[in-house]
């Protein structure tokens, strides 16, 4: 859904009454990373859902930001704005450690909230060249996959197959989108799909996996997504190129964020032994060091962590919140949606333990409106959530 169809439903009274409810989801990708949504169809996706604010989060830019404000606006659902990316730790005590980013040491995953929207072209700027150097690496994990796959008689070429899936950042999900296409066009049925994947790759598919891709041809618009599922479980090791230029250093980005009036936030992860939702394989993370590493992040200027719900159990989620406290960080939540799959609900908000998260989601609302004239005055709303 295109800005202007929202706009039009809205104008001719075609967008149906829907009760909002106490759900609300701060990490919302679109398309301009990776996601099914364009910005305007996530507000109106997230509209239907009853969720009661939505908030963007893209990887390395805010190119849909403004897209994502106008359809709030249009359709009456509070927003906010924020953008994701990695770091690097090289310069830290964490340098050789495995924080949360599942296929790099010493690489974070960090949110950068609350964009004040006077900051947003400034903000993307500060990505542009990150975005450039990310794409050499892309190039070069598209020459890689094509080594593994051209036995098969398949190929990746960047600008032919990747860049148009993409309208600004482009990640490892778009190159192995591209390659599901390519599997897709090769093989014409869901039987052949599964056969190659297995038989030919060697694709340990989860009952799961394979029965959704089987029943693709029945539910069209999972059925590339199922697919790029697979492929991500099993091939990112085997073409992932470390990220080296492409990552701000920790104290660039804290500086950034703090010059653009947002609040910068580290993204817990956690250790996984039986993944809570299924999809992660047993690994560790940070969970054996994460007093020290909270002790580093106040020290490095870090305002929040952000964490889901769902991700974790309620053990790992209830030491977060105590850190949290302890180290006085504000805490913000939202559920990861890339996926057609995913539910814009989180019902772990149906726990009174976790309905902090959901007033946070209104200060992050209420920051941006304050920042853009009283910067001191919207800092102070984070300091007493």
């Amino acid at each position: 859904m295109l800005l202007a169809e929202l706009e039009s439903l809205a104008n001719n009274g075609k967008i149906p009454k829907i009760e909002r409810t106490h759900y609300i989801n701060n990490h919302i990708h679109t398309d301009r990373s990776f996601s099914p949504y364009t910005p305007a169809s996530a507000v109106y996706t997230a509209y239907l859902n009853g969720l009661a604010t939505a908030g963007i989060m893209d990887h390395d830019t805010v190119d849909g930001a403004n897209e994502f404000i106008e359809a709030g606006r249009i359709i009456g659902l509070p927003v906010t704005v924020g953008v994701e990316c990695r770091v690097s730790m090289k310069n830290t005590p964490f340098a050789e450690r495995r924080l949360n980013n599942p296929d790099q040491l010493g690489c974070a995953y960090v949110a950068m909230h609350g964009i004040p929207h006077a900051s947003l072209e400034s903000v993307d700027e500060f990505f542009a060249p990150y975005r450039c150097k990310r794409n050499v690496r892309n190039r070069e994990m598209c020459r890689r996959i094509t080594e593994l796959v051209s036995p098969y008689g398949l190929s990746l070429d960047f600008d032919k197959d990747v860049l148009p899936l993409a309208r600004a950042s482009v990640t490892e999900r778009h190159i192995l989108f591209a390659l599901t296409k390519k599997i897709t066009a090769l093989y014409d049925t869901p039987e052949k799909v599964v056969g190659f994947l297995k038989d030919t790759m060697k694709i340990n598919l989860s009952q799961k996996t394979e029965t959704n891709i089987l029943h693709g041809m029945e539910t069209p618009q999972f059925y590339e997504y199922d697919i790029l599922g697979a492929l991500k479980s099993d091939m990112v090791s085997k073409f992932y190129v470390p990220a080296t230029d492409e990552l701000p250093s920790l104290d660039e980005f804290i500086g950034m964020v703090k010059k653009a009036g947002g609040i910068s936030a580290y993204a817990y992860l956690g250790d996984v032994t039986n993944s809570v939702t299924g999809d992660k394989k047993a690994q560790t993370f940070e969970d054996s060091y994460l007093d020290e590493l909270f002790a580093f992040l106040k020290d490095a200027g870090f305002d929040a962590v952000t964490f889901m719900p769902t991700r974790n159990t309620l053990v790992q989620l209830e030491r977060v919140m105590e850190l949290c406290r302890k180290f006085g960080f504000f805490q913000i939540s939202g559920e990861d949606i890339n996926s057609p799959r995913q539910s814009f609900i989180c019902k772990a908000y149906d726990d009174e333990r976790f309905h902090h998260l959901i007033d946070a989601a209104y200060t992050l609302i209420e920051y941006e409106r304050v920042a853009a004239s009283d910067m001191k005055a919207a800092r102070a709303l984070i300091c007493k959530a």
